[in-house]
């Protein structure tokens, strides 16, 4: 059985896609920032964000029917660049190990920080190789967009190396270890920061969403807010793939195919500045060649004026069945590969983060 995960401002959907139809709702009334499903195991975690408690880490074992909380990352005597002491404002991205690791798992946060666990979440430690990068105290290099301060929204574990790590950080880039997070190395080379006086520096982009292809782990795609860039070299170089077919460049949410590393959708936004769907016209776009060419995909969307836009998690594919959620809470889903979409929910309210799972 297919199955959905939709992380709202005001609670957890899940969604039984063979129908599609609801199954449950937990956590009413609090916003879930993130939400994974681990590979090895299929253990739920959800990151909620109390107005008043903070930040709360929770995983369920048995597809949602009990629910455990769990410490949340905490920063230990860590400072910022401007000395004031580092707390955890948000819970972003997890990411989990492959087998060889049973109880590893990453988590990224606001402030820009990546925390590990090898106990299943049990505790968690700063991971100290990027917390010291020379670059973060740089505030040309890290600094918040769209936040106060940076933040990790994207890990990337390599399938076949658990060793092997990519993060996207906004605003820093992408950075990449080959030894379990003891090293980083910027990996942003042809990427264009448009909005800095040097657009070609080292560090200091704004990847919006970062990606590997399962299969062909050289193959890596984000959509960041400069455009659309691919890297066919594990991140050694990307390439510019956007601005093509009259397609905006901007935009939060990309999806990859699980099987053909060259095919990849986008959900454009207007602008950084009025972040409304185009041409108030919700549009997805597909290219089946690296981004040489782009279609619109836009059957059983509805007529403009939309003003939903897409946010960076709320985009997921899994074999045939796509999902995305808006930011006025209708969920779009198609199970066709096509696409074409179907409205399965509405008025749920902002959606931040969708999972597709199978039980």
């Amino acid at each position: 059985m297919s199955y959905a995960l939709i992380g709202t401002a005001k609670g957890l959907v899940v969604l039984d896609l063979d129908g599609p139809k609801l199954e449950a709702i937990y956590f009413k009334g609090f916003s879930i920032t993130m939400l994974h499903i681990d590979s090895r195991d299929q253990r739920w975690w959800v990151g909620i964000s109390h107005k008043h408690w903070g930040q709360k880490l929770h995983y369920s074992e048995d597809f949602g029917n009990t629910w455990h909380e769990t410490p949340t990352p905490v920063f230990e005597d860590a400072t910022m660049p401007d000395g004031s002491r580092a707390r955890v404002r948000q819970l972003w991205c997890m990411a989990n190990a492959n087998t060889d690791k049973p109880g590893n798992i990453w988590v990224g946060t606001d402030p820009g920080a990546l925390f590990e666990s090898d106990d299943n979440g049990k505790s968690f430690q700063l991971v100290t190789g990027l917390w010291n990068h020379p670059s973060r105290n740089n505030p040309g290099q890290w600094f918040g967009a769209g936040s106060d301060h940076p933040f990790i929204h994207s890990i990337v574990v390599d399938p076949l190396n658990s060793d092997h790590v990519y993060i996207a950080i906004s605003c820093a880039g992408v950075f990449e270890t080959t030894d379990g997070g003891k090293s980083w190395e910027a990996r942003n080379s042809g990427l264009v920061a448009a909005y800095l006086p040097n657009p070609h520096v080292e560090i200091g982009h704004d990847p919006h969403l970062l990606l590997q292809h399962p299969v062909d782990r050289n193959v890596l795609w984000q959509q960041n807010h400069c455009g659309i860039y691919v890297s066919r070299d594990s991140g050694a170089s990307w390439n510019d793939v956007s601005g093509k077919d009259g397609m905006p460049y901007y935009g939060f949410a990309i999806a990859i195919d699980d099987e053909d590393p060259a095919r990849a959708w986008v959900i454009p936004v207007e602008s950084d500045e009025q972040r409304v769907a185009p041409e108030l016209q919700l549009k997805v776009y597909q290219t089946s060649d690296y981004g040489s060419s782009w279609q619109e995909m836009n059957d059983g969307l509805p007529e403009p004026p939309v003003f939903d836009i897409v946010l960076r998690h709320a985009f997921a594919k899994n074999g045939r069945n796509m999902l995305f959620g808006t930011t006025n809470g209708n969920l779009y889903f198609s199970d066709s590969g096509s696409p074409e979409w179907k409205l399965i929910m509405a008025n749920l309210t902002k959606v931040n983060t969708v999972k597709i799972g199978i039980k």
